[in-house]
């Protein structure tokens, strides 16, 4: 008693094990050959058509605020409260928080927005130094140490404005801890990047008249 059926090829079709291997020549021509120029463009549609569905929708600006504000909270706890019991002066432990956020930021934060990023410069609004440098580090390193300046003097201003209405002089109510520190150092990183683009588009503006006007 058989157990199965032998499957006879069609008449006139003969299969060589080659043929399995075959590959579609001009599909790996044209992936060799790809480049900038050559390349299709696609709508924002057809990309999210073969993006993985998420339960919990965020824009991509409030994933990009999201991921900067994490980092920069996650920088105080470690740099500035972790290491704040081993330094005492209040500016070696700044000059560390700033190093350490210039350096998160330009390795971490800024290539993860890239990376996270559904078209080229998508997430360029969300940077300082938006292309990838070798001097983009230190950029990055003293660029932060000015957004740091900025953040000690918001928690000044607000503690000074407390001890008048407290009547404490020398009182500190509102101190450093990651939550706000992470929330004003977004404020103010995003206030410098938005000036720097402001003054980007008046300079090419008006360069633009210029020429126009020749």
């Amino acid at each position: 008693m058989a157990f199965g059926r032998k499957k006879n090829a069609p008449s006139g079709e003969e299969r060589i094990p080659s043929d399995y291997y075959k590959l579609h020549t001009d599909a790996v021509n044209d992936l060799i050959h790809a480049t900038a120029e050559n390349t299709p463009e696609y709508s924002k549609e057809e990309l999210n058509r073969y993006r993985s569905k998420q339960r919990i929708r965020l824009s991509d600006a409030a994933k990009a605020l999201l991921l900067k504000f994490w980092f920069d909270g996650a920088c105080c706890f470690f740099f500035f409260w972790g290491i704040g019991f081993y330094v005492n002066g209040t500016l070696d432990q700044m000059f560390i928080l700033g190093l350490g956020l210039g350096i998160v930021n330009d390795l971490l934060v800024n290539n993860m927005l890239r990376f996270m990023a559904k078209t080229r410069h998508a997430n360029d609004p969300f940077m300082m130094f938006p292309e990838k440098k070798y001097i983009s580090l230190f950029q990055n390193i003293l660029y932060f140490f000015l957004v740091l300046f900025l953040v000690f003097w918001v928690y000044n201003i607000v503690n000074l404005v407390l001890n008048q209405l407290m009547h404490t002089p020398d009182g500190v109510h509102f101190g450093v801890e990651p939550v706000f520190f992470g929330l004003i150092t977004l404020a103010m990183d995003m206030l410098l990047i938005k000036m720097k683009r402001t003054m980007q588009r008046i300079v090419a503006d008006a360069r633009q008249t210029a020429a126009q006007k020749r």
